[in-house]
């Protein structure tokens, strides 16, 4: 299906994407990776009088590790953050999260921003900026704020973007030492949206549990955190029953929707799977990096 009729500019600058966004606020739409604009185009769904294209933006990719934090530009491509040897160190989570995105085709015009601007809740990124209170930088003609995970996710496919607002930035706090991540997840075929998803991380000291991070994708209209079984697990020895218990609490805590990929309570038995298969895998990779810490420190 061919795309609708649209104006487009190509702003060179932040200040320059920004003063569109003022200027035609709900008319306009932000086209970075196009993985889920460009379809609603074509289906109609979506239908701008502006694109406004942020990829020749100077200063919107990249990413630098600044005051305990990885902060990743919105337009960085997810195959870049992917194969990148500082996210792998210092945001695990998002390294593990980053090979499920659809495919590598997705992955090569897909970017960190667009997935979180567009926040389907059934995506991996929402899931993981949630589970870790990641940061996201917005920009308007007047004002840089910065909107946490938590209040960012408003609703289906709704943010705390203001119309006259661009997304420039994602702070992700870097892991500390000991900390373990897994993300796992059901889908029907590979490349499709999960029917669940579970981010999980931990981080053990003297192999106790000092924090917890779990965070579900497809449960509800916004990323879900499981903060019940987070503080149970906080304090403990990882041990399977502990995982049981968790994973108990989270799924109790779950009302996820029914649609023709499964029932409420298949999805919630599944997030329960997923929490003890996520938590086994988080604190096996935490034990192992607690080793590789101490090694190099010998």
């Amino acid at each position: 299906m061919k795309l609708p009729s649209v104006e487009y500019e190509a702003p060179g600058t932040v200040a320059e994407a920004a003063g569109l966004l003022a200027e035609h606020q709900d008319e306009a739409s932000v086209l970075a990776g196009g993985q889920s604009l460009i379809p609603l185009l074509a289906l109609r769904l979506a239908r701008p009088a502006l694109l406004i294209d942020v990829n020749g933006v100077a200063g919107l990719s990249g990413m630098s590790r600044v005051n305990g934090w990885l902060a990743v530009g919105a337009t960085t491509r997810e195959y870049q953050a992917e194969e990148s040897d500082e996210v792998a160190r210092s945001v695990p989570l998002l390294a593990a999260a980053l090979p499920l995105i659809g495919h590598e085709a997705i992955r090569n015009r897909g970017t960190i921003g667009g997935s979180l601007a567009h926040a389907d809740p059934a995506a991996e990124l929402p899931a993981v900026a949630l589970a870790l209170d990641a940061e996201l930088v917005v920009r308007s003609t007047s004002e840089t704020r910065a909107v946490t995970a938590a209040d960012w996710f408003q609703g289906y496919l709704a943010t705390a973007r203001r119309p006259d607002e661009i997304l420039t930035e994602v702070r992700f706090p870097v892991a500390p030492p000991g900390t373990g991540a897994a993300f796992h997840e059901v889908a029907r075929r590979h490349g499709d949206f999960a029917i669940v998803g579970l981010a999980a991380q931990l981080t053990l000291k003297d192999d106790v549990i000092s924090d917890a991070r779990l965070a579900f994708s497809g449960v509800a209209d916004v990323p879900a955190r499981a903060r019940d079984a987070e503080d149970l697990l906080k304090g403990q020895r990882p041990s399977q029953e502990l995982f049981e218990e968790a994973a108990r609490l989270a799924a109790a805590s779950l009302d996820p929707p029914a649609d023709l990929h499964g029932s409420s309570e298949y999805r919630k038995r599944v997030a329960a799977a997923l929490v003890r298969r996520g938590l086994r895998a988080a604190a096996d990779n935490a034990k192992q990096n607690a080793q590789e810490n101490a090694e190099e420190r010998q």
